[in-house]
């Protein structure tokens, strides 16, 4: 099982973040050939920057369309960054330079009651596309499918923390094994098992799954372009080519 394991994490964690590197590349390669930012929109890249700070630490467009579904999605979310750090206890250990500087101990209690307001946060998303007849038109069986995953792995993280706990010792040091490729017996739980299988799953299908909006959002015309279009020509590389061969005198922007 062990070595099951092992190898499922190994392969998981390849699909991830290779997955993520050849689309973030592709999103980057990718030619915004029209100023199309959402008004109203910064007219200076450093409100640009501001504004995608609040996107993405507020998710300020999202309060402002549904306050419901802001406060389920920032509630996911935080959580999730919170059971982020706590797991990270399995990872490094207090002689690690990351340790201090995160406050591991201090992120312990928080991160273990996080997971709760993680579930609740999930369950609002998932009760959102049942009842909302506009979100449930659109969903497909994809978007459920996804929210049951994450439910799972949730539920079954609360599960091991507060009904069935597991040798936290013996999984720290199988997942330090999987760090330096000695591998270390995993820890006979169902639960955790069953946690860890479905942590894989979310991994496996992240690259290819609407969860790529984490990364997506930071290439998205509609958020990271200057209203300038009065001041400046906009022009991608292929374009400026283009209308040069026309012999017409340009400047070409980034």
């Amino acid at each position: 099982m062990s070595v099951a394991y092992a190898i499922l994490l190994y392969v998981a964690s390849a699909v991830f973040f290779g997955g993520v590197f050849f689309r973030v590349l592709k999103y980057w390669r990718t030619p915004a050939p029209l100023k199309i930012p959402t008004m109203p929109a910064p007219v200076t890249q450093a409100g640009v920057v501001m504004r995608m700070a609040r996107e993405v630490v507020l998710f300020e467009s999202l309060f402002k369309s549904s306050m419901w579904t802001w406060i389920f999605g920032w509630m996911f979310h935080v959580s999730l960054l919170l059971a982020f750090f706590r797991h990270l206890r399995y990872a490094i250990s207090p002689d690690n330079i990351l340790w201090p500087l995160i406050n591991l101990e201090l992120v312990q209690a928080a991160g273990k009651y996080a997971g709760i307001f993680m579930l609740i946060g999930l369950l609002g998303l998932l009760a959102r596309r049942i009842f909302v007849e506009r979100v449930r038109y659109i969903s497909g069986p994809s978007d459920y499918l996804m929210l049951i995953l994450i439910l799972t792995i949730a539920g079954t993280g609360l599960s091991i923390t507060f009904l069935d706990p597991t040798d936290i010792v013996s999984l720290k040091i199988f997942v330090l094994g999987l760090f330096r490729f000695n591998l270390q017996p995993l820890p006979s739980s169902l639960l955790l098992q069953t946690h860890l299988a479905m942590v894989a799953l979310l991994m496996i299908v992240f690259p290819i799954s609407k969860l790529l909006h984490a990364p997506g959002i930071f290439f998205s015309p509609t958020r990271n372009q200057v209203d300038d279009a009065r001041e400046k020509r906009h022009l991608v590389p292929w374009a400026a080519k283009l209308d040069a061969t026309r012999g017409h005198k340009i400047e070409i922007k980034g």
